[in-house]
Formats: structure tokens, C-alpha cells, sequence
């Protein structure tokens, strides 16, 4: 009988599903903790003034680094999963993942280079083993159970979004407001506290994850394997990509006296010409990969390239958040309040604070009640991480309340996504599952037009910021409109993104197509920090509400093509919706 059986998991429930899942639920909410806890401070930390404890970098060296890193966050989810398919499974690759994340929160605490771009290093690599492996350990459990999936993935793509919440909400609080050392250093202290977890309470699995899963042969009749030649096009690939992306920002941050791309070809810088032509590489072995299969497997490999190239354009827009509009925040926006509107935001941001944290512990001792006896410790552990987490919030509420003037942090901001996703997710799900869902390419285009939105709401905002200036006071309800917008084009391409990806691709290339998934996500991660680096140069010469028009013109210009695009990429589809 398989591990995932009704005997072994669906006796001992919580809100109707295995406890099991919330094992997992809370791992990945301390993880997410983490992950967008540090995520927040990172560019704020690198511009500020070393008198305010930062390394005083110019926006670009900021954001050159911060694109590096989240693009390689991407990648890395490559080598992670191949290593849990082939050599040490799913549940070793977690804790693989999550030792390497905690070691690197640890580093970045140091706050000196060596320790901070080693803990960047730390970082990158448990991402990767770490990332792709608990949806793998999630759909394991449900294998024989494909009717529960649904609800499973909603509710741990709650704990994701709950971690993410509270790691930007109090580590950003403790960087910005007492020190950055605690910040980055809370992020560690919890990615341990879900390691631990996870270490003690792994029982619950079974034996999901313990072994790599055997790889059956995944080449069919009428289609040809790899070959050297194609195996050499793609490790000149990746090595070219990996060369570019490490040291892209190397030249930028070091003002251009380290530079390996130090030469041109036809004109083009050494730099530019290395990336375009690994891209090509990569357009050149589609061509030559994609005829090689069946009529219906290859026109369907053919859309999820379409929207997995205006999937790169969406995040490099969305991905703003972190860096440019987290600046933007700090520097643009009138972050102090008093009066009634401090008394507001007061109310609000404790109301924010203490009924999701609420709900959450509830669901802890709903688990306690299942699993308390037979794994104790890793109840106990829990039970220490919040009490801390309630801790911290409660002192930051008093400390909030105790000021007339509230200095709200810019890293606040960054928290609308994830309650906007947790308020907006039903409904947009139930708008997909009605008769009235749209078609794929509206869905996309959707996305892309309320991006554009946000953009433009930010740009106009902005008008009234002169040319060339450093600091301004701007309303923040221009940046609740935008991450509200950004949101709703988020439900609108990410999950169904997704989604396509699975529906159009048979399973035994299922692997394949989410690698170019993940590659184009990696670039359009790449793309947000080269848009991001430009902002001051645009800044000065013709606004910054100028950057933010430019934006709304990209996102628009995918939204119109993703439209105009529906014809063909409908008969390439063959039938699916």
C-alpha cells in the first residue's frame, strides 16, 4: 500500500486533511518568514548611509546585486530538484535547504561583505534544494487523493503567503527601525526554528521523500533523445548565463575595474554579447528540439513558450516591489503620520497584526491536538517560535502606539501583496471555475493591463517630483493602488501560468517545460533589477514619474500582444482551456 494510504494520513485530520500538511504548512511559513523578511532589507540596507549602518551604495550597485541574487534563486531550483529526483530525495533536500538558508541568514547578520555575499551564496543554494522539494513531499501525500489537492494547495499557499507577511512586517521593523543585524539575524533564527520543526516531525511522512523517486525511460516512440551536440549547446548555456549574471553586477559594483566581458564583437559590448548569445543558444535548440515531436506536443510546447516569454516580462515589472518601489517608499513617499490618520494606520496595522496571527496559532493547537503526543519536541519548538513571533509583534504595536508621529517603515509596504493575495485569491479563483473564466491569452493579457495600471497610478502619483530630485513627500495611497494592481495582474498570471504548464505538457516533460518556466521567470528577475538600475539616470534627466510611464508602456505594450495573440496560440493549444 502506498505511504500516502487513507490509514496512514487521513485519520488523524486537521480542518479536514492530514496533519501532515501542516507540518509542511508551518516549515514553509517560517521559511517564506525568511526568505521576504531578508528580501525587504537587502536594497534598503545596501543604500543607506554608513552613518545609518548601510553600505551607502548607489541605486544601481543596489540593484545590480539584488537582481544577481533573486535571479539565481530562480535557477538554482534547477540543480535542487534534480539532486532530490537523483541522488538524495525530497526530505533531504528540504533539510539540505534549510541548514543552507539558516547558515546564510547567520552571515548576512555579520553585515561585512565576505559574510554578507557569502550568506547571499548560503542563500541562493538552500533556495534551490529547498524550494522545489516541499510541493513535491505535498503532492506525494495526496497521490492517491487528487480530489483533496485543491484545497491542500490553497491552504498551503496560505502559510506561504502568512510567512511572507510577517517576515516583511517584523524583520523589517527590527532592520529599519533598531538594526539590521536583527533583522537579517530574525529571518535565521526562524528559517532554524523550520528546520528543526521539519527534522522532528518527519515521521509524519512515512517514507515520501526518503528515496529518489525511480526515473522511468522518457523517450517515446517517434521522438530522439538529447544528443552530445545538444547537451554541449546547453552546457555552453548555462555557463555563459551563469558567467553573465554573477558577474554583470561585479563590473557595475566594483565602478568597472573588474570586468571579464572587457571586449566588443561587431560593436557590442563584450557583456551584451555574451547574454544575447546564450540567449540565441537557447531559441536556436528550441527550434531545433520542438519539430522532433508529435503535431499536438509540439504546437502545445510552442504556447507555453509564448506565455512563459510574457511571463518574463511580467516579473520584471512586478518584481519592482523589492527594490524600486521599496526606495521609492523610503525616499518618495510621506511615511509620518499623527493626528487622526497616525490613530488609523495604528488601528489598521494592529487589526493586520493580530487577527491573522490569531487564526494561525488557532490552526497551531488544532494541530497540537493531532500530533502533540507522538512528536513533542517539534510541537515544543514550534510553540518557542510563537511565543517569539507574538512577542515581537506586541512590542511593536506598543512601540507604535506610544509615538504621537508614527514613521511608518518603507519595508511596510512591501506586506500589501501578500494581504492582498490572501483576500483576493477566492475570489479570483472562483472567477476561473465559473463559465465567465477568460480564455488563457485574456487572462495574460489582464495581467498585464492591471499591471500597467499599478505603473501608471505610481507614475501620476509621482508628476509632481521634480527632475533630478533625491527626496520628495508623495501620498502612500499611491503605493497601496499599485500593490492592489500588482497584485490582481499577479492572480491573473502566476498560478494560471502554472497551471498551462501542466495542462498543455504531457508528464514525462513536464520537468523540462518547468525549467523553461523557471528560466524565464530567473530573466524577467534579472530584467526588473537592469530596469531598476536605470532609475536614477532617469530620475535626473527626466523624472522619475517618466520610469514609472515607461513601465506602464511595457506591461501594455505584452497586454495588446497577448491579446492580438490569441488565434494562433488558441489552435496551438489544441483544445485546451
Amino acid at each position: 500500500m502506498h505511504s500516502s494510504s487513507e490509514n496512514q494520513f487521513f485519520q488523524s485530520r486537521v480542518l479536514g486533511h492530514p496533519s501532515s500538511l501542516f507540518v509542511l504548512f508551518f516549515t514553509e511559513m517560517w521559511e517564506r518568514f525568511s526568505f521576504y523578511g531578508m528580501r525587504a532589507l537587502l536594497v534598503l540596507f545596501l543604500t543607506s548611509s554608513i552613518g545609518d549602518g548601510g553600505w551607502d551604495w548607489t541605486r544601481e550597485q543596489a540593484m545590480a546585486l539584488f537582481g544577481s541574487y533573486v535571479g539565481l534563486v530562480y535557477l538554482s531550483t534547477m540543480l535542487g530538484g534534480y539532486f532530490a529526483d537523483n541522488v538524495i530525495g525530497y526530505r533531504w533536500a528540504v533539510v539540505v535547504g534549510a541548514g543552507l538558508m539558516t547558515l546564510g541568514h547567520a552571515s548576512m547578520a555579520a553585515e561585512t561583505p565576505f559574510f554578507t555575499y557569502l550568506g547571499l551564496i548560503l542563500l541562493v543554494f538552500g533556495n534551490g534544494f529547498f524550494k522545489p522539494n516541499m510541493t513535491s513531499i505535498l503532492s506525494e501525500i495526496y497521490k492517491d487523493h487528487p480530489e483533496k489537492k485543491d484545497g491542500a494547495y490553497t491552504i498551503f499557499y496560505m502559510g506561504v503567503n502568512s510567512g511572507s507577511f510577517f517576515g516583511i512586517l517584523l524583520c523589517g521593523y527590527l532592520g529599519e527601525m533598531v538594526g539590521w543585524s536583527l533583522g537579517f539575524g530574525l529571518a535565521g533564527i526562524f528559517m532554524f526554528f523550520g528546520l528543526l520543526q521539519f527534522w522532528f516531525s518527519q515521521g509524519i511522512f512515512g517514507d515520501i521523500g526518503l528515496k529518489p523517486a525511480k526515473q522511468k525511460a522518457s523517450v517515446e516512440k517517434g521522438e530522439n533523445p538529447f544528443t552530445p551536440l545538444h547537451l554541449g549547446m546547453i552546457g555552453l548555456m548555462v555557463i555563459l548565463g551563469l558567467l553573465w549574471i554573477i558577474f554583470e553586477p561585479v563590473k557595475i559594483i566594483s565602478g568597472g575595474s573588474i570586468d571579464i566581458f572587457n571586449f566588443n564583437v561587431g560593436g557590442i559590448s563584450g557583456n551584451n554579447f555574451t547574454i544575447l548569445f546564450a540567449l540565441a543558444l537557447f531559441l536556436i535548440l528550441l527550434l531545433i528540439r520542438i519539430p522532433k515531436y508529435d503535431v499536438v506536443t509540439r504546437d502545445r510546447m510552442m504556447a507555453v513558450t509564448f506565455f512563459a516569454f510574457l511571463a518574463a516580462f511580467f516579473w520584471a515589472i512586478f518584481e519592482q516591489a523589492p527594490g524600486t518601489l521599496t526606495i521609492f517608499a523610503r525616499d518618495y513617499t510621506n511615511r509620518v503620520l499623527d493626528g487622526n490618520a497616525g490613530l488609523i494606520f495604528k488601528m489598521a496595522n494592529a487589526s493586520l497584526t493580530v487577527i491573522p496571527l490569531s487564526i494561525i496559532t488557532w490552526v497551531l493547537f488544532k494541530l497540537f491536538g493531532q500530533t502533540f503526543k507522538k512528536y513533542t519536541l517539534a510541537n515544543l519548538i514550534l510553540s518557542v517560535s510563537f511565543v517569539i513571533v507574538w512577542c515581537i509583534a506586541l512590542w511593536m504595536l506598543k512601540n507604535q502606539f506610544s509615538v504621537d508621529a508614527l514613521e511608518v517603515p518603507a519595508s511596510w509596504f512591501s506586506t500589501l501583496n501578500s494581504l492582498f493575495v490572501i483576500s483576493l485569491a477566492p475570489l479570483f479563483t472562483k472567477l476561473w471555475d465559473s463559465r465567465y473564466s477568460p480564455p488563457a491569452n485574456f487572462k495574460y493579457g489582464l495581467g498585464m493591463l492591471l499591471l500597467a495600471i499599478g505603473c501608471a497610478c505610481i507614475a501620476f502619483g509621482a508628476s509632481s517630483i521634480e527632475v533630478g530630485a533625491k527626496t520628495a513627500s508623495v501620498s502612500m495611497i499611491w503605493l497601496i493602488f499599485v500593490y492592489l494592481f500588482f497584485t490582481m495582474g499577479e492572480l491573473c498570471i502566476s498560478p494560471v501560468g502554472l497551471s498551462y504548464v501542466s495542462k498543455l505538457v504531457p508528464p514525462r516533460m513536464i520537468g523540462v517545460m518547468f525549467g523553461i518556466w523557471y528560466l524565464a521567470v530567473a530573466i524577467g528577475m534579472k530584467a526588473a533589477a537592469k530596469y531598476g538600475e536605470s532609475i536614477d539616470r532617469v530620475a535626473d534627466e527626466k523624472g522619475i514619474s517618466f520610469f514609472f510611464w515607461m513601465l506602464a508602456s511595457v506591461a501594455f505594450g505584452a497586454a495588446v500582444l497577448a491579446v492580438i495573440a490569441r488565434p494562433v496560440i488558441r489552435k496551438l493549444m489544441h483544445g485546451v482551456r
